[in-house]
């Protein structure tokens, strides 16, 4: 078991890439906590679980919550191994910031949602952090090609990917290790929030398929099994390193 008597913690661990990078950091023997913003969905996924995690409900663009998720899992478990920086997404009606649309409003929040708090949510687990330890950031292929309507939410995953290299010559005195996770398109409960038919949704992921060329989406628990090598020794000569699974897209 790679990630044995490891603790880590986990934004947006309640569901989609996050909660399947929960799943298999469990399988592989960790523990820790994962943290998002719907109660509903943060108890469903303990349930799945198990005693070995605990749900902390927070908002990464609050730092009050930021500070108090790496406090409450450090009064639990005495140390924190692993950081996966994983939250993130569109805001506001769903937008992921075109140019042509995007408000002012919504780009902010876009930026604080994506960015911003990738940088202080690493910024307030540095206290609980152990030297040694393994930081995952979750960013996106949209940081290196464009797609439609995605400005902003690509921008910020640029940003997350620059993060890995500075964060990494910041730590280097503590050998804390940074790298970067940036999937493609993989199977989500974002598809189920759009609120269209269900027929509508099947078409939308049948035209997403026929962009990838080994033509299926990606399943979270794939991002997980990444994200389990990044965070264990596997792969402790990796260092501001980004590792893309998106099925080829960027490649073709």
């Amino acid at each position: 078991m790679r990630l044995k008597n490891k603790v880590a913690v986990i934004t947006g661990g309640n569901s989609g890439i996050g909660f399947g990078i929960a799943q298999e950091f469990k399988k592989e023997g960790a523990k820790g906590a994962i943290v998002g913003r719907n109660q509903e969905t943060l108890d469903s996924s303990i349930n799945e679980l198990g005693t070995d995690f605990i749900a902390i409900k927070g908002n990464v663009t609050k730092l009050e919550d930021l500070e108090r998720v790496f406090k409450e899992t450090s009064d639990k478990y005495g140390k924190l191994d692993i950081l996966v920086v994983n939250a993130g997404g569109g805001v506001g009606s769903g937008t992921l910031g075109s140019v042509v649309e995007t408000t002012e409003s919504d780009y902010e929040k876009m930026m604080d949602l994506n960015l911003k708090s990738v940088f202080f949510t690493v910024q307030k687990a540095l206290p609980y952090l152990k030297d040694g330890s393994s930081i995952v950031l979750t960013a996106s292929i949209a940081a290196h090609k464009a797609f439609p309507g995605m400005a902003v939410y690509a921008a910020a995953k640029a940003g997350v990917r620059s993060f890995a290299r500075s964060f990494s010559s910041d730590l280097l005195d503590r050998n804390i290790r940074v790298n970067v996770l940036s999937p493609g398109t993989i199977e989500t409960p974002v598809f189920g929030k759009m609120g269209l038919p269900e027929e509508v949704i099947s078409q939308a992921k049948a035209g997403f398929e026929d962009l990838i060329p080994i033509k299926r989406i990606g399943q979270p628990k794939e991002m997980g099994r990444v994200a389990v090598f990044l965070a264990s020794d596997d792969s402790s000569f990796l260092l501001g390193e980004e590792i893309i699974a998106d099925g080829g897209v960027t490649n073709f």
